[in-house]
């Protein structure tokens, strides 16, 4: 695995499944950045200097790249921000047509607060705490939402009840949502040519612009990302039950047979996915264009946010 040593590091250690990691929204929050306006850019930096009105000084919020991650670091903090919880994902069956008004009780979910969270932004009006969290949440939210499994489901809460082996790391806690959100992640974003502001070409940066930023271009991009779960998150899963079928197939049903007989033990644990090589291979272009749109289309989020400012 080409990968930076901290990197390499930062994988081993346990935690939560968050959306693209540290890494990954560091990267999408840097991209957006280089990709917005001058005059967005100088909003930023000068909204971002009262971050200490949110009063959260074990999460900072000097940078960008500081709000990218400030919503996944507040988790920490208890039952201040325990309301946000629900807001970083959409659990959207893959099993049948997609359906963006799934999942989503009283606007408490990914693709709703985007827009709730510009709205909040715009509005001057509101105390700067509000307004501070509003970016970072803001932020947070295009990377979560271009992140596959945390659109598309197959009733196993975006791939967390998925449990799987990435190559030799079999830790008891590893499952596909972790492995999509660091270790696949860090592995594509680190590949040569790395992905950061520098790699977006003129082609992609107006595939990615086009259809603007409002409701219906927010729903394409859940679409996206919902397709990518059903067909390459979960598409391409080997010796793996198709949560889809109502029943498994005979040639599963001779595999589980099989394996329960040659290990009693891992059998009566449930199933684990393999993430091989050949997973690896396909995944990968998947996870760079997703974070790379991310950031060209959080930037449209951004400008149109300030655009608005009143």
């Amino acid at each position: 695995m080409r990968i930076a040593p901290l990197l390499a590091t930062l994988v081993l250690l346990p935690g939560p499944a968050l959306a693209w990691g540290d890494y990954g929204h560091r990267t999408v929050a840097s991209i957006a950045y280089a990709e917005s306006k001058a005059s967005t850019r100088q909003a930023i930096r000068a909204l971002l200097k009262r971050s200490a009105t949110v009063d959260t000084p074990t999460c900072k919020l000097a940078t960008i790249e500081d709000a990218s991650v400030w919503p996944d670091c507040v988790r920490g903090l208890g039952d201040r921000f325990a309301y946000a919880a629900t807001w970083h994902y959409q659990n959207i069956s893959v099993c049948g047509d997609f359906d963006i008004t799934a999942n989503c009780p009283d606007g408490s979910c990914v693709t709703a607060q985007i827009p709730r969270q510009q709205a909040i932004l715009a509005d001057r009006s509101k105390p700067d705490a509000e307004r501070v969290m509003a970016l970072a949440f803001l932020v947070h939210f295009a990377g979560d939402m271009h992140q596959p499994v945390h659109i598309g489901d197959k009733g196993d809460r975006g791939a967390n009840d998925v449990k799987a082996d990435y190559g030799a790391k079999s830790p008891p806690r590893m499952n596909l949502h972790r492995i999509w959100d660091t270790e696949l992640a860090e592995r594509a974003l680190t590949e040569p040519p790395a992905i950061g502001p520098r790699s977006i070409t003129r082609a992609d940066r107006a595939t990615w612009r086009a259809g603007g930023s409002d409701a219906a271009a927010i729903t394409a991009w859940a679409r996206e990302s919902w397709a990518a779960a059903r067909d390459t998150a979960y598409g391409n899963l080997h010796n793996y039950p198709d949560k889809c079928a109502v029943e498994p197939s005979p040639a599963e049903v001779v595999a589980l047979n099989a394996a329960a007989a040659a290990d009693p033990a891992a059998a009566a644990a449930g199933p684990r996915a393999q993430i091989d090589e050949t997973y690896i291979a396909a995944a990968t272009p998947v996870v760079r264009a997703r974070v790379s749109a991310a950031g060209v289309r959080l930037a449209l989020l951004l400008d149109a946010s300030f655009a608005r400012a009143r």
